[in-house]
């Protein structure tokens, strides 16, 4: 019987194994987080991203979306706001490097030999990278070694043309877009009752010097959470980031996997 959801979790155990025994299925992962998004937006939003993308990807491809990591490593002060704030729940890195080493595994024995992993939230990138890298690792043990692994950001697909369409003032750069422009335009494009607009707050982007201190000092992050103000966001630009990205992503795929 041929799938009939593009959420691996929604298959029968015949369904899926039937799709994806041969290897010729490729499984996309969504990683995220459980991280403050500011005033205006849930904690969920580095989760809800990459699972859509993920989804819209899944269409077009003919691949299955796993379940998301719903928690990820701890937030960076100066790309995340900083682990410190309320709501944010993380994972230690051995951790979170720890589960994905064992879930690419797992797809691996099912017969998985083409894989995607869809971040969200930008601290979890090198945890990734681990996962993988041990993952395989151990497969080679098992006299697996045809499992092909593809790690990517959603928004490393926003190309300048997108760019200079979202931010018609001026880009201030990815690391202060925590809770910002892009993130609050997909949010409303996508899942806009989960968006209060109105209670955002608007400051200049966060400025930090050129050094991390630990413990954090709580002053440097902005009293908001977020790092760049989200007022400019719109349903409009979050239109022009799922075009981009989800076609980005797409192309990508297909040439790695064909």
């Amino acid at each position: 019987m041929p799938k009939t959801s593009a959420f691996a979790s929604e298959l029968t155990w015949p369904d899926y194994d039937a799709a994806v025994r041969n290897g010729q299925t490729p499984i996309l992962i969504p990683i995220g987080a459980m991280e403050q998004h500011g005033h205006h937006m849930p904690l969920h939003v580095d989760v809800l991203l990459p699972t859509e993308f993920a989804r819209r990807v899944a269409l077009a491809t003919g691949a299955l979306v796993a379940p998301p990591f719903t928690y990820g490593y701890k937030s960076h002060q100066k790309s995340g706001g900083g682990n410190h704030l309320p709501g944010t729940t993380s994972l230690d890195g051995a951790t979170l490097v720890a589960a994905l080493k064992d879930v690419v595994k797992e797809f691996a024995r099912h017969g998985v030999r083409k894989l995607c992993l869809v971040n969200g939230h930008y601290e979890n990138s090198w945890f990734i990278i681990e996962g993988i890298d041990l993952a395989l690792r151990e497969l080679r043990w098992d006299g697996i070694t045809d499992l092909k692994v593809v790690v990517l950001s959603y928004w490393d697909f926003v190309h300048e043309e997108a760019i200079a369409k979202l931010y018609p003032d001026g880009f201030p750069g990815w690391a202060v877009e925590h809770g910002g422009v892009l993130e609050t335009s997909l949010m409303l494009a996508l899942h806009p009752h989960l968006v209060q607009l109105d209670r955002a707050v608007d400051h200049a982007p966060a400025t930090f010097p050129p050094y991390d201190v630990y413990p954090v000092k709580p002053e440097w992050t902005p009293p908001s959470g977020t790092l760049s103000s989200p007022k400019q966001a719109s349903v409009e630009k979050g239109e022009i980031l799922l075009d981009v990205c989800t076609r980005g992503i797409v192309e990508a795929l297909r040439a790695e996997f064909g």
